[in-house]
């Protein structure tokens, strides 16, 4: 793409960032309706939930549609929550992310749908306490194309990786019991045979930190007291993109940290 016209650059990274935002408008549907049985495969279309009144193209519009509406339902003056349009706004940032830093090549998408499917994991892990196993299922396709598009990590490792955390955090629940939910340990057994063991424990280092420091903060704050559950989906999500993107320069840094 160097040897593009400017603004033929700027037209195309236009087009994948509106591309993002229309993924991230359908992530949004998947966040609604998936923890809903059965609402996911409903035929009906998107309803305001407070009035129940089904929304207009118009108001379908990602972002714009909110900007417009000035983040409230036409129908009742219900409060529409930001979360909308930050999807669809963190789709468009992750799709034009992806594009940039690996090129238009079969590793951006692959790629960006495992970063949109931890970006609906991370949610509903939020809201519900709960990863759908359709979720981790959806992230099978993506790593097997990432175990033979990554030639830098061997099958192996991407074998080990496939235990490398989850095994050990089974244990611990199994010896703590609710020390790990089972999304969490599934989660990160698929996630680790994408990226190998190496990147799978940058990963959960990062998830610990996170999550970690999530769980003080909120003792501290007092919204949480101790024993109470607190979700590590989220943070094992965000540990996993970061070491996609920054795995092996973290390892690398550590390592020099003791080898010169």
């Amino acid at each position: 793409m160097e040897y593009l016209p400017l603004f033929a650059i700027v037209f195309i990274y236009a087009l994948i960032g509106v591309f993002g935002l229309c993924v991230g408008s359908f992530i949004n549907v998947v966040i609604s309706r998936l923890p809903i049985k059965g609402a996911f495969l409903s035929s009906n279309r998107s309803q305001c939930p407070g009035c129940g009144e089904t929304l207009s193209p118009i108001e379908l519009v990602p972002v714009l549609s909110w900007l417009m509406l000035k983040g409230r339902c036409k129908h009742c003056n219900r409060r529409i929550s930001p979360r909308y349009p930050i999807v669809e706004l963190l789709g468009a940032l992750f799709a034009v992310t992806c594009f940039w830093y690996y090129g238009i090549n079969h590793l951006a998408p692959t790629v960006y749908i495992v970063l949109m499917i931890l970006l609906a994991v991370t949610i509903i892990d939020f809201n519900t306490s709960e990863i759908p196993d359709s979720l981790i299922l959806a992230l099978i396709i993506p790593t097997a194309a990432a175990i033979i598009w990554l030639p830098d990590i061997s099958s192996i490792s991407h074998i080990i990786g496939l235990f490398s955390v989850a095994l050990p955090m089974l244990i611990v629940s199994l010896i703590i019991p609710g020390a790990f939910g089972g999304g969490d340990i599934k989660l990160i057994a698929i996630c680790g045979l994408m990226l190998g063991w190496q990147l799978t424990l940058a990963a959960f280092f990062i998830a610990i930190l996170l999550g970690g420091g999530t769980a003080v903060y909120l003792m501290v704050s007092g919204r949480r007291k101790r024993g109470q559950h607190i979700v590590f989906g989220p943070a094992l999500c965000a540990g996993v993109a970061v070491s996609i993107f920054f795995g092996q320069q973290l390892i690398d840094w550590y390592l020099s940290l003791f080898f010169y």
